[in-house]
Parts: C-alpha cells; structure tokens; sequence
C-alpha cells in the first residue's frame, strides 16, 4: 500500500492530535520551566504591564516578551486557562512540520519535490525528540518556526536576486530573524546566518538560482535582513530597557547575547556533548538501516553537488559546531537543526533504490527498540533502582507499555511496505511512544509534579494575610498555578533573610523543600515532589528550630 503523498499533511497533523491530546490529558504543567514561563505571563496579565516581563515581582530578564505576548493574547479572547499556554509551542511545532514542507518544494527541482516535501515532515515529527518537546511549552519550538521562515527567505532572495523582487526574500529573512530574537534573543543568528555568508556553497547547485553571483548585492542584502531584524527586536527592546531600568537593560542587552553565549555556566557541557547527543536526538531513524544505506550516497554520485542538500548542510554544520563551542548545552538548542536532517534523509531516499526496495529485515531494529522500551517499562517497578526518600517507581502504569510493544510489532510487519508506508509507520511509532509514555507516567506526574493543590493553599493563605516565603531560590513555580496576587519572599539565600522574615511577619509561613524524612518537628503540611518533600512551616516553629528548613 503506497502512502499518497497529498495526504501526508493530514497524517502528520493527526499524529500532532493524538500527542497533544495525550499530553493535555495526562501531563501537569512541568516544573520549573513551563510553571516559571507561565508565571511571567500570568503576572503580565494581572499587572497589565505588557512592555517588562516580571517573575515574582522582579524583572524577568532571561528571555524575550513574545511568547508571553501569545500566551495574553489567547487569555484575552478565552479568558486566563491553562490549556490556551499549553497549546501556543506546539501549535508553532505543528507549522514547522508545514515550513518544513515548504521550505522543501523550495529546494528541490519538481522531479523530488512532491515526495521530500511529503516525507520530510514525517521524518521531521518521527524523531522521537521531537515528537517529545513539540508537547511542551517551551521557547525554542517557536524558534524553529521562525528559522523555518528566515530561511525560506534566504531561498526566495537568491532565487530572486537580480531581479526587482529578491528584496522581498530578504525581508521575510529579516522578518524571522526579528521574531526570532523577540523569542529568545540572539540565539536565532547561528541559525540562520552561515547559511546566508556560506551561499557561494549552495547557491550556485540551487536549481533556478541567478545567472551570475552578485555577491556585492546578496551581503547587502543578509546585512539589511539582519538590521531589520535587528530593528524588530529593538523596537521592544529598548523602550523595555527604558522601563525596566539599568540592571534590567543590561542584562537584555548584554546577558541574552555574548555575556550567555560566551560564558553559559548553566548546563556547561564539554565542547564534543552534542555529537555524543545526536544519536539520542535522531531516534528511531539512526537505527533504520534503509537510512544508513542512503547516506552512504553523500559519498557517491555527485549528491553532494545537489543545492538542496548543500544547503542543508550549510545549515546543520555549522550551527552544530558554533552551538558546541559554547559552553551551556542542552538538548533542545538544536531543535531547529533537525529540519535539515529531516531534508537531507528524504532526499537521499528518495533517490535510493535500494533503500525503496523493501526488505524483511529493514524495520527489525526499530521495532525490536520499541518492544524494548516497553519491556524497560514494565521493569521500572521492579528494578533495583537508588533508593530515595520518596520514591515513586511503583506509582509507573506501566501495562500500558503494551501499547509501544504493538506499535513495535506494528512497524515490523511494516517491512514489506512501500518506503512511504515505511516513513508513515516509523512517524506513528513515534506518536505512540509519547502517548504510551504519558498515559504510564500519568499517576507519576499526578503524585509528585503537580503542585497545582500546593499554590491553591498558598493562595489562600495569600488571600487571608498570610505573608509566604519560599526557602532557597524561588521560580514562580506556584505563581500561574495558584493566581497568586502577591510575590512570595524568596528566603535562606543570604544571611540573615530568614530572621528578619520571621521576626517581620510572625504568623507568616515558609515553604521548605526536604530530601530527607523530617524529624525535628511537625510542618503544617507535605507534599510529595519528585523523589523528596516540600513542607509548609509555621514561622514560629522555624523560629524554635531554625535548621528545619533546611535540605
């Protein structure tokens, strides 16, 4: 059975569905990330000050306003809700998976169009990374997007250069690359920039590109896309920093460009992290041999000489190396690399006939790494894990690993489907991993993630008079959750900030977190979190016992 390649779009935006609706279903929002952002929106909207996000009364200089803009906008039209913020990342996962299309019909003749931009995205969402993070309510999901549009915009300007109309590329370059940085700063520029300098690589292989280079015209161009960008984000940034005063101004204009990029203690990781990382990142499609055997064409054929997949190149390559040179890593930085992978993989399958033919063997791997995930879920109880003081192993439903063992099954009998009932299924399975892991950790996140019940307390001791500290550094965690109206005093970070709270607001409350069972004295109440307890002490017993607090 061959997959029509004009229904991809509908395949691709169900399996969207399914991982958000098991997402929606069964996940709280995440701490600390997904509750500190939604705490920043939820104090733009309550204090009505659009202009200078803030978390916990303070300003919030880490990241750009845009996404807290979104999140405002949908609470203007639905009223404040929670499923509104859930939606804004993924709803901008989903239009990359479109882009991406887009960005393909771009880049190949009309010989391969039709297929890579019907597979690209399938490869693209059946990366089990991707489908992952495309559920969470995070900043760099909306980045690709714009990377998407940027990019696109590089195509449009080279394909138009010398003519009237190639400056219409290059603002819908500087377009993206001004949402970009109004979503997370000037990380958009690795990005997009090589392979706007790197085009005497590509861009003379690009079928349909101009007669002669040009090159004076097209860096006046890249420059003006930059400076409009540039511009798109000055535009908040500077009243911003008029409003938010010195320390404020100085942190988004210099902590959320070279200051972050150059020394990212946060999450430091050696210089080779990533390309130990990229196997992780590229799961299912590194353990399918059809997609070995059609990168061994990079070396043969003249595939290299194909504009497409220079410009891919031109692409992933030198982001991933700018992105390893710079100390703070995390997984997610390069989520708007996999696009070119996911480019680059169709097009070598496409023009594989080896890879088209089908084999028995062809889907064993995948399959069998499947039914060993979920053979490793229904051990999850029973192994002999760390102990810790709150564990919470037997709270896994782990029987719905069932379900990612049938889907394992599933894309073995796969084998002897066309390559694009191949693609269709390793992209269900991954759908079927995030579904069937959120539906078996879902008593897991219920028990110990969701503070949800903490910060509706919190709330109503708020709404008594009770003043609230929170002992050690404070994320807003229980700000969006509870509606807080007031800030909680962040409290145990610098002597004598316990003593003076106590001695300030004596029927006040500190919230502590444990890792350890607690003896010393009785807190007015726990709640399980992660592997430990946070618990609620009266001040007056902090007071008598004053390491009670701590961890």
């Amino acid at each position: 059975m061959t997959l029509p390649l004009h229904r991809t779009p509908w395949l691709w935006s169900g399996l969207w569905l399914c991982v958000m609706a098991a997402a929606l279903s069964s996940r709280p929002l995440m701490p600390m990330d997904e509750t500190r952002y939604l705490a920043v929106a939820w104090e733009m909207w309550r204090d009505g000050d659009f202009l200078v996000p803030h978390l916990n009364g303070e300003t919030y200089s880490h990241k750009p306003p845009l996404l807290f803009w979104l999140i405002n906008l949908g609470w203007g039209v639905f009223g404040v809700n929670e499923w509104w913020p859930r939606l804004v990342a993924p709803a901008f996962g989903l239009a990359s998976l479109f882009l991406t299309r887009r960005l393909a019909l771009e880049l190949w003749p009309e010989t391969a169009a039709a297929w890579v931009s019907s597979m690209a995205p399938l490869v693209l969402f059946g990366g089990f990374f991707w489908a992952v993070f495309t559920t969470l309510t995070m900043f760099d999901m909306i980045l690709t997007a714009f990377a998407l549009i940027a990019l696109i915009g590089v195509v449009w300007a080279w394909r138009s250069l010398g003519s009237s109309g190639g400056w219409s590329g290059f603002a819908l370059m500087g377009l993206g690359i001004g949402l970009g940085v109004l979503t997370k700063g000037p990380a958009i520029l690795p990005h997009i920039l090589p392979v706007a300098l790197l085009a005497p690589v590509w861009g003379r292989h690009l079928q349909g590109g101009p007669g002669g280079p040009g090159w004076g015209r097209w860096y006046s161009g890249v420059l003006c896309a930059v400076i409009l960008g540039a511009a798109i984000g000055l535009a908040w940034a500077v009243p911003a920093g008029m409003a938010g005063g010195e320390a404020y101004r100085d942190a988004i204009f210099w902590g959320q460009s070279a200051g972050r990029m150059v020394s990212s203690f946060a999450h430091s990781q050696p210089w080779w992290w990533y390309g130990a990382a990229l196997p992780v990142l590229l799961l299912p499609w590194v353990l399918w041999p059809a997609a070995w055997k059609a990168a061994r064409r990079l070396s043969r054929d003249g595939v290299l000489a194909e504009g497409g997949i220079r410009f891919c190149i031109a692409w992933f390559v030198p982001a991933l190396l700018i992105f390893s040179a710079i100390s703070g890593k995390q997984f997610y930085y390069l989520l708007p690399e996999l696009p070119a992978f996911a480019l680059v993989l169709a097009s070598l399958l496409d023009a594989d006939e080896e890879a088209q033919r089908s084999a028995p063997s062809g889907m064993l791997l995948p399959g069998l790494f499947a039914v060993f995930l979920s053979a490793a879920l229904f051990a999850l109880p029973h192994l002999p894990l760390p102990q810790l003081p709150q564990p919470w192993w037997d709270l896994v439903a782990s029987g719905w690993g069932l379900l990612l063992a049938a889907a394992g099954a599933g894309v073995m009998a796969a084998a002897r489907l066309p390559l694009s009932g191949r693609i269709a299924a390793l992209a269900a399975l991954a759908a079927v991993f995030v579904v069937s892991i959120h539906l078996a950790m879902r008593p897991v996140l219920a028990a110990v993630f969701d503070l949800k019940p903490l910060a509706i307390r919190l709330a109503e001791w708020q709404r008594e008079g009770v003043a609230l500290a929170n002992y050690s550094k404070y994320h807003g965690q229980y700000n969006f959750l509870g509606r807080l109206s007031k800030p909680i005093i962040q409290v145990g970070m610098f002597h004598p900030d316990t003593v003076e709270f106590i001695k300030h607001n004596p029927g006040g409350k500190i919230i502590a977190y444990h890792d350890k069972p607690i003896t010393q004295a009785a807190p007015v109440a726990t709640y399980r979190f992660r592997s430990r307890l946070i618990a609620i002490w009266d001040v007056s017993v902090v007071a008598r016992h004053p390491g009670v607090t701590e961890r």
